[in-house]
């Protein structure tokens, strides 16, 4: 890999063998990518339950990766959170000297553990409404990030893939390539331990422990990597309260994880078109849907919104249908998958649709449009694939001024908008309308977004996306305002 221009702070390979050596004692553990999970992964990694690790986060040297790297390195976090226990597992770790960052593939030479956390995308191409009209998956770049692994690891190590990845990536592509690399440095294969353990990671107040106190479903490439995989998972997980779950083949896992996050897309996909069913009717469907949870064989029904956003659920139904059609030769793919992530990516037009039909001022060319929330879920400042901006950019597209509040995300990266991040400051830009995105605690705590909105000066359109106000607080704020909840027909 070639180093980047500047690397004034970035460690290079002197500095690697110099903190390998300081690590007396200690297994070397290797995260690759250092994004939304390699990050914390790496933390929780530092402060092992049942082992005694060094961590070497491995990141590319691209803007992103240096300033993750950087941050990692200089002591500051690399990723917002609410969650506390991110920042004490990482100031733990830095006190105690076992935490580096790079960007230099070296690292895995020294690890006996390397585990994998990079994205693996899917490319979709949909028109302005939504509506997805084809997608494929780049295997690539995961492919040169195993050669990247099998050029400079120890011929006895351990990789553990965390990425999800379409069911039968492990044993027709990672496995190989990294036999075919360790090979051509003339080592022994029949070494190399390989294992699938898909992450469940939850960034928000629970991020820490979505990966510590939570249970882990893993296999390997062979009964000798399924252990291995199994012992390592027992040094960073409670596996006391949380057992693990084995089963046979990596085939197995990766089916699991995008299955399970197939059922998740697809029962949200469900409930969309009786969203609109529910506004025609005149019927508040989130107090129907809390009624039918008291049913414990349907507790996990969802609740409408604005979409659904973020890195697994937009995406992993693809990799699954995908995976059937070009690694396991199939005429078909998974069509129902395939069509909840198509009602799924058409939410948030449909949304402005329903602004667009049920605000009755002045042209919304002519209206200032506060939006509160761009992350894709609430207590987090993750904005990839977030549901707000197609929504966001519908607006723009109709000539509305827009303004963006967020208490986590300073600039959003995909709309090149820098947020407010004080409530008084975003609702003092005097807005027409005001639409909730995303739902922070924040404007939950101490009733701040309706007591703010009930002392604001003149009235105003407000639109619930997502159900944050309770039938009581639109109440309230009707005196004064105009208010409709999405997937919501009944006045407030």
């Amino acid at each position: 890999m070639n180093s980047p221009d500047s690397l004034t702070t970035a460690t290079d390979r002197e500095s690697i063998d110099a903190f390998v050596s300081r690590q007396e004692g200690r297994s070397i553990v290797a995260v690759q990518g250092l994004g939304f999970v390699g990050s914390v992964m790496s933390f929780v990694c530092a402060n092992a339950i049942n082992g005694d690790h060094a961590v070497i986060g491995v990141d590319q040297p691209t803007e992103a990766g240096m300033r993750r790297i950087r941050a990692i390195n200089e002591g500051r976090l690399p990723i917002r959170s609410s969650d506390p226990k991110v920042e004490a597992f990482y100031d733990s770790a830095r006190e105690r000297g076992v935490l580096l960052a790079t960007w230099d593939p070296h690292a895995y030479a020294h690890a006996d553990v390397i585990i994998v956390d990079i994205n693996l995308d899917v490319q979709k191409e949909s028109d302005p409404q939504g509506n997805l009209q084809a997608f494929d998956v780049d295997i690539g770049p995961f492919r040169e990030a195993m050669r990247s692994i099998g050029r400079h690891c120890r011929e006895d190590v351990l990789v553990v893939v965390e990425t999800t990845v379409p069911p039968g990536t492990c044993e027709r592509i990672a496995y190989p390539v990294l036999c075919e690399e360790i090979d051509r440095r003339g080592l022994r294969t029949d070494r190399i331990r390989v294992g699938h353990s898909y992450e469940r990671v939850m960034p928000g107040p629970d991020y820490v422990d979505s990966i510590q106190n939570f249970y882990r479903v893993y296999s390997g490439i062979d009964e000798a990597s399924a252990d291995a995989t199994e012992a390592f998972l027992r040094t960073i997980i409670r596996t006391d309260e949380y057992p693990l779950t084995r089963l046979d083949r990596p085939n197995a896992t990766e089916m699991a994880k995008v299955l399970e996050n197939a059922y998740r897309a697809m029962n949200i996909a469900f409930i969309v078109e009786w969203s609109r069913f529910a506004e025609e009717a005149g019927v508040d469907l989130y107090e129907v849907v809390k009624a039918i949870r008291m049913r414990p064989t349907h507790a996990n029904m969802m609740l409408p919104g604005l979409g659904v956003g973020g890195y697994c659920l937009t995406k992993d139904p693809l990799l699954a249908s995908w995976s059937r059609k070009t690694l396991f030769g199939s005429a078909e793919g998974l069509a129902q998958s395939e069509q909840g992530v198509r009602i799924n990516d058409r939410m948030p037009h449909l949304a402005f649709e329903h602004l667009r039909g049920a605000y009755t001022g002045k042209p919304l060319s002519a209206c200032r449009v506060l939006l509160l929330g761009a992350a894709y879920r609430g207590d987090v400042d993750d904005t990839r694939f977030s549901p707000v901006e197609p929504f966001y950019r519908q607006l723009r597209e109709a000539g509305a001024e827009i303004v963006v509040h967020d208490f986590f995300v300073g600039h959003w990266r995909e709309c090149n908008v820098d947020t407010i991040a004080d409530l008084d400051t975003a609702l003092a830009s005097d807005p027409d309308i005001v639409v909730v995105c995303t739902g922070h605690t924040g404007y939950r705590r101490d009733d701040l977004l309706v007591s703010r909105l009930t002392a604001h000066p003149r009235g105003v359109f407000v639109l619930d996306t997502i159900g944050l106000m309770s039938r009581e607080d639109r109440s309230t704020l009707a005196e004064q305002h105009t208010v409709r909840l999405l997937g919501s027909g009944a006045e407030a």
